[in-house]
Parts: structure tokens; sequence; C-alpha cells
């Protein structure tokens, strides 16, 4: 089965990312680092249970990678906002094709003491207008164990798409999450609502 692992703010820049989790949630992140294969690089903060949320944008001054970037961020306009979710496996060989079709292919990646491997499209972007989550397998240690904790805790995710009956029937399958909900929608997007001193906030 596949386990809800975190979520992504894609952003113009890193400190356009920080201010809008800091105005929807009161949450101020934290350093992360590079990721010179994608040319990306992220501020990150724990999450309760086991969860964490990234900020990601293209770092100025990496080298531009070979291929497009993940999460579709060369394409990617407009104010910051919830972007994608990433969902963990055991075994990447086994787990990804119970994926949509083009959810990408293997790919292995370190930063700092962190190994994993990331499904990846060839294009950068994801079934389903990014709304499809991506698959990542962790080897060694996870991320969310050494991360400053922001005391959030995720209450509801809502992936909203034209054909979401269609990805649902793909997903819940294989993963059974009762935070996670797709609503049929017009305009793709994503919106998570979290638990901070006992207030709802949406992101």
């Amino acid at each position: 089965m596949l386990v809800l692992d975190h979520l992504a703010v894609a952003s113009n820049s890193l400190a356009e990312g920080a201010a809008f989790v800091a105005e929807k949630l009161g949450i101020t992140m934290a350093p992360g680092g590079q990721h010179p294969r994608f040319g990306t690089h992220n501020l990150l903060i724990g999450l309760e249970d086991d969860l964490y949320l990234e900020v990601i944008a293209i770092d100025p001054e990496a080298k531009p990678p070979k291929d497009p970037r993940w999460f579709d961020l060369d394409s990617f306009e407009g104010p910051p906002r919830l972007h994608n979710w990433i969902v963990r496996c055991d075994d990447m060989s086994a787990a990804l094709p119970q994926l949509p079709d083009g959810a990408g292919r293997a790919v292995a990646l370190a930063r700092g003491g962190l190994r994993w491997k990331m499904a990846v499209p060839e294009t950068g972007k994801l079934p389903f207008d990014e709304v499809c989550p991506a698959l990542i397998e962790w080897q060694g240690r996870h991320p969310a164990t050494s991360l400053p904790q922001s005391g959030a805790r995720l209450k509801e995710l809502v992936l909203r798409h034209p054909e979401a009956a269609a990805l649902a029937a793909q997903i819940q399958p294989v993963m059974r999450d009762v935070r996670v909900r797709f609503e049929t929608a017009a305009v793709p997007a994503m919106q998570a609502c979290f638990e901070i001193e006992g207030e709802d906030r949406w992101l």
C-alpha cells in the first residue's frame, strides 16, 4: 500500500513560497537544500504524523538540467500554491505500475545524508495535470525525523480535477487514507486543511 509522505508548494522563488505559507498557516519554513539533478531547491518543515511540507522552486544559481524539471516547474507561473502531493512506497518497481500511465520512471537521487528514488515523468509533468501523486521510495532515514516541527496536523487533502473519479479509481485501491478526498471540478487544483493550535487553516 502507498502512504502519504509529504506535500509540496510550488513557487517562483523560495522567498515567495515561504511568505505564502506564513500568511496561510502562520508557519515559518526551515532551510532545505539543493537538487542539482533538476536544478531546484527547497524549504522544509515537519508536520504531525510523520509528514512534512515542502516549498520548492527553480534554483536561479543552479546549472540548467538536461531533462525537464520535476513537478512541471518549467511551466509554473502565477502565485505560490499547493501543487503536488507525494506518496511513499517500499518498492518502486512494484508500486510504479499501479499508478496512472505517465507517472514517470525511477530516478536515483541524493542530498546530504538522504537517499531516495523518485518517479519523474520524462516531460516533467505528472498525469491528471499534476493532480496525480508523485511516487517516492526512501532509502535509509526519512527527512521528517530530523526536521523542525510546526505542530500542524493535516486534516484533509482535497484533490480537484475534471476526471477526479478516474484518478480516484486508480489511487484508492492502493492507498487508503481518509484524509484524501477526490472532488470533480472544472479546474485542476488541490487544497489542504491543517489543524494548528486548535484552529483549521487552509493552504
